[in-house]
């Protein structure tokens, strides 16, 4: 049997053909997880041709923009080797099947239902943020954008003891969601200003305004949005420089400086998988839908602003 995955072939133009098995330990996907922000971005052929290799997803399968196998979360069984019977996840495309090296496969860790599993790549993310955020115990934390790498962050921050985590968006059905997670939320016109910390994760101006806005002196914002092509106004006229503000970058291709001398990817994502070991996570599964009915609903999922993990059944 020839093993299927889901190719973008156009813009926001999807559908199942033949991938690549690789090489290594033969896993049998069980879920896989869409991640919007991205996925959105390369379905649509918007990934900037500078960036392009930067993009590229650990096993991804063609070139940018079209045709590519795309994805980074995958949970599977393995079926041979030295976790023959371990479920295991993979920063893979969306396959029915595949083979990776043993040091590419990471099992999953008591008490983590493979279902959840499929939030690990965005867990990772999102601890790097926190990272890169310097938050501490006792902050005033604003998450900006209720998405679902804002959601996860907003939910590590906290956990710090002490701090008081608020997640704002212009949807107000996300109030449930954050308050679930152990956070408050407000809507952009409710935000309160002199925050010790700011992650902004909507990728809109607005979203980096408000930001600038209700950021304390000397405080860091964490600019954790991926914008693709577009171009964003950042209002410096205001308090940015009266302030004397700072605006970082976070992205999870490189772990922070501070920490690089002692953590591996490999160390990172495992932590990661051990994060998700909480049933309030599961909230964060927006959705699931069959394999091979994928292609045909790939654009609605992505379009969707409701859209937080939809998760992919094999």
């Amino acid at each position: 049997m020839t093993a299927q995955a889901l190719w973008c072939i156009d813009p926001d133009t999807a559908r199942i053909e033949p991938g690549a098995e690789g090489q290594g330990i033969a896993v049998r996907t069980l879920f896989s997880g869409i991640s919007r922000g991205t996925e959105r971005l390369v379905a649509s052929g918007r990934v900037p041709e500078a960036e392009a290799h930067r993009m590229r997803a650990p096993f991804q399968e063609g070139d940018f923009p079209f045709p590519v196998k795309y994805g980074y979360a995958a949970v599977g069984r393995a079926e041979d080797g030295d976790l023959a019977g371990r479920t295991v996840f993979a920063l893979f495309p969306h396959q029915d099947r595949f083979r990776l090296p043993a040091d590419a496969l990471i099992p999953l860790p008591e008490g983590l239902a493979p279902e959840r599993a499929v939030l690990a790549a965005n867990m990772e993310t999102a601890l790097n943020i926190l990272w890169d955020s310097g938050a501490g115990a006792g902050d005033r934390v604003a998450v900006i954008g209720g998405g679902l790498v804002g959601l996860l962050t907003a939910w590590l921050a906290a956990r710090l003891p002490g701090a008081e985590v608020t997640v704002i968006d212009i949807q107000p059905e996300r109030r449930a969601l954050a308050e679930a997670l152990g956070c408050a939320f407000a809507l952009p016109d409710q935000a309160q200003p002199c925050q010790d910390c700011v992650i902004h994760t909507s990728a809109t101006d607005q979203g980096l305004a408000l930001a600038i806005r209700i950021a304390g002196t000397q405080s860091t914002i964490t600019e954790a949005s991926w914008h693709g092509e577009g171009r964003s106004a950042i209002p410096l006229g205001g308090a940015f420089h009266s302030q004397r503000l700072r605006i970082v970058g976070s992205q999870v291709g490189s772990i922070p400086p501070d920490r690089a001398p002692r953590w591996t990817y490999r160390r990172r994502l495992s932590k990661a998988l051990e994060l998700l070991r909480d049933d309030r996570l599961d909230a964060l599964i927006s959705g699931e839908t069959a394999f091979a009915d994928l292609p045909a609903a790939y654009g609605r999922i992505l379009a969707d602003p409701a859209t937080l993990c939809h998760r992919i059944r094999y």
